[in-house]
């Protein structure tokens, strides 16, 4: 039985004081003993689904702290190899452009070199100052600010009026 249809029938037998379970089909008297035990069944049969739900929350809970630790276990081995990747592609092409080799060929791997061009920033103050004076020139990229959360809590906890802000307060679930 599901558990809104549990819910349903400890109404109706609350209402009525009976369901057609605690009639005597021959005399049509209400047996109060049978109403009193089905009621105790429903509650425990209630209890049984509450508790089989809570626990199967807490089934997917720890299912799924075991795979957010796998995935930083993962995230924290890719990260070392892209690092031993790194070092040894820096060391290669060291070793290579010191003895002059710029082209490697082989039947599994193929190795060359080609230029590119990157913008570096070698003094920020300086290069912030002509940004600043240059209003024409769009050498600047804004992020959107965001509210800051945290320090909002603080203000609005010892008393400071926010405008447009306030403290919600939650009622959460906790099953453990």
């Amino acid at each position: 039985m599901k558990l809104y249809e549990i819910d349903r029938k400890i109404d109706e037998l609350l209402e009525k004081g009976f369901t057609e379970d605690c009639v005597d089909m021959e005399t049509g008297e209400i047996l109060v003993d049978k109403a009193v035990s089905l009621l105790d069944a429903l509650k425990m049969e209630q209890e049984k689904k509450l508790e089989g739900i809570a626990c199967y929350i807490k089934n997917l809970a720890a299912d799924s702290k075991k795979i957010r630790e796998e995935e930083k276990n993962l995230a924290e081995r890719r990260k070392s190899l892209e690092n031993r990747q790194k070092r040894l592609s820096d060391f290669l092409s060291a070793y290579l452009q010191d003895r002059a080799i710029y082209r490697f060929d082989s039947a599994r791997c193929k190795i060359s070199f080609r230029k590119s061009e990157a913008v570096e920033i070698y003094d920020e103050a300086a290069f912030m100052q002509f940004a600043q004076e240059k209003t024409d020139l769009e050498l600047l990229r804004c992020k959107q600010p965001e509210p800051d959360k945290t320090q909002l809590s603080k203000l609005l906890k010892i008393g400071v009026e926010v405008p447009g802000t306030g403290l919600a307060e939650h009622i959460n679930m906790q099953i453990k």
